[in-house]
């Protein structure tokens, strides 16, 4: 396992285009979520330690934020023949299971990890109304534990932006395990 943290991106840069389908067969772009007032776009797969550790609190997230007009977007984008839990089918099965709530895409060409400059399992971005870089960091401050979270990042990011505000310009890396690219 390769720990890697997430790169620094400009805020304000804009959202690559996608056109992905979901594990449940439904076609998205990012088009697909112009009337969201925050987009949040979360590289994630099924076998990392990292979103297993963190994955109840982005269920919860999307629970909470959901009726204010936050959008939450799922990506694996890792190599399925070398990660089968990573495979469509699996993808599918653990969304069912732990009912995401949100689209849950699959980057099979892994051209949008690319352009969006992903390179772990959680990179978590949030994109404002006008689908314009607001945030690129961890979710919180203890991946491992959620009963020792003391500051909740994304979601002070989240309250900035409905609030109409930017969030802080001091964005800590989300780290996690490398997507895995095909060879």
């Amino acid at each position: 396992m390769v720990l890697l943290k997430s790169e620094n991106i400009s805020l304000g840069s804009a959202a690559p285009d996608f056109n992905l389908k979901s594990v449940d067969g439904k076609q998205y772009s990012l088009s697909s979520f112009a009337d969201a007032k925050a987009l949040v776009i979360m590289f994630i797969c099924n076998h990392c330690p990292y979103v297993k550790a963190i994955e109840d609190r982005y269920i919860d997230l999307k629970r909470d934020y959901a009726s204010k007009g936050v959008q939450l977007v799922g990506i694996c984008s890792n190599d399925a023949n070398d990660y089968p839990d990573d495979s469509p089918e699996n993808l599918l099965k653990r969304w069912r299971e732990k009912e995401y709530g949100f689209p849950y895409l699959v980057d099979e060409s892994q051209e949008v990890a690319k352009a969006y400059d992903a390179v772990c399992t959680p990179d978590l971005y949030v994109y404002d109304s006008e689908q314009k870089l607001a945030y690129h960091g961890r979710l919180d401050d203890s991946w491992e534990d959620a009963s020792q979270v003391t500051k909740q990042d994304l979601r002070e990011a989240l309250d900035a932006l409905l609030a109409g505000q930017k969030p802080g310009e001091e964005q800590v890396p989300s780290m996690g395990c490398s997507i895995k690219w095909k060879k």
